[in-house]
């Protein structure tokens, strides 16, 4: 069950930003919960950070984060802290296996959904400095298409929009692409299909997509590649560990770690400068 990767060719390799390199930022996106996003962003973290480079994975479901039950961490802090001013970034982050860096995001605190701009400005002073720390960023942001889920995606270098077989996960990604080339995002837009029965099944999904964003966006989508269907993934979720862990050896395990290679070397160079951090708040605002 190999990740199978497109044709198409981009430019991935990290590039310094003035005199100093930044941290590349992958934000892992979807249109609809259940998609697999968070497992998809954990695994990929961990197979980054297996290849010895310096990885923070961040929750930005400041809402309804739930990194800390994939992981199996006992979270005491997490971003709400940081957003309520009682503790500062380096406080609340964990350290996962493999050296992976976690900051965990809140859980069932509904006042935390819609932040102040004032609060939005704190958290973003606060994670600012973590880019230069970091060789590469993962985003797992909230489901759907919230103003900040948006905006993780428009600062992040390249954007992996999770999608399944299911009619109503193709409509939500759709809808999330739309979105991103409407607010004009200049970065790749990669997809990969999750939960496929069949790499013919995954393949065909990604072209539908593509095909219509093409003809109606106008914007070419990357094929990141297919995740079949796997039970020892589900069997990894109840015991609390990520596949990659759990399964080292198994076929999706392997499927993870290529795809981890081929968005590995995000290039962090943007056209309009400015830190990851520095451009969600210039979104945000």
């Amino acid at each position: 069950m190999p990740v199978i990767m497109a044709n198409q060719a981009v430019n991935l390799q990290q590039a310094p930003v003035g005199d100093r390199a930044v941290a590349r930022v992958l934000a892992v996106t979807s249109g609809k919960g259940g998609v697999g996003k968070t497992n998809i962003a954990t695994n990929l973290a961990l197979c980054m950070a297996a290849s010895e480079k310096r990885v923070l994975l961040l929750d930005a479901d400041i809402s309804l984060g739930n990194l800390d039950l994939l992981l199996n961490i006992r979270s005491k802090y997490n971003i709400s802290h940081v957003i309520n001013g009682s503790k500062r970034v380096e406080d609340i982050i964990q350290l996962g296996p493999l050296g992976l860096q976690i900051i965990c995001g809140a859980s069932g605190l509904d006042q935390l959904a819609d932040i102040s701009e004032s609060e939005q400005h704190r958290l973003l002073q606060h994670l600012s400095g973590l880019q230069h720390a970091s060789d590469t960023i993962v985003i797992d942001t909230a489901a759907g298409i919230s103003n900040s889920v948006v905006s993780f995606c428009l600062a992040a270098d390249h954007v992996l929009v999770v999608t399944t077989p299911e009619v109503t996960a193709m409509t939500d990604a759709y809808g999330m692409i739309k979105v991103l080339v409407r607010k004009r995002f200049d970065g790749p837009i990669s997809v990969v299909v999750n939960m496929a029965q069949s790499i013919a099944e995954g393949r065909s999904i990604y072209q539908r997509l593509a095909d219509v964003a093409a003809r109606f966006l106008r914007v070419d989508l990357y094929y990141a590649g297919v995740l079949l269907k796997d039970e020892r993934l589900c069997a990894a979720v109840r015991s609390r560990q990520p596949v990659v862990l759990a399964y080292p050896k198994s076929q999706i395990a392997s499927s993870f770690n290529s795809l981890a290679a081929r968005l590995g070397g995000i290039d962090c160079s943007r056209a309009d400068g400015g830190t990851f951090f520095r451009r969600v708040f210039r979104w945000l605002t």
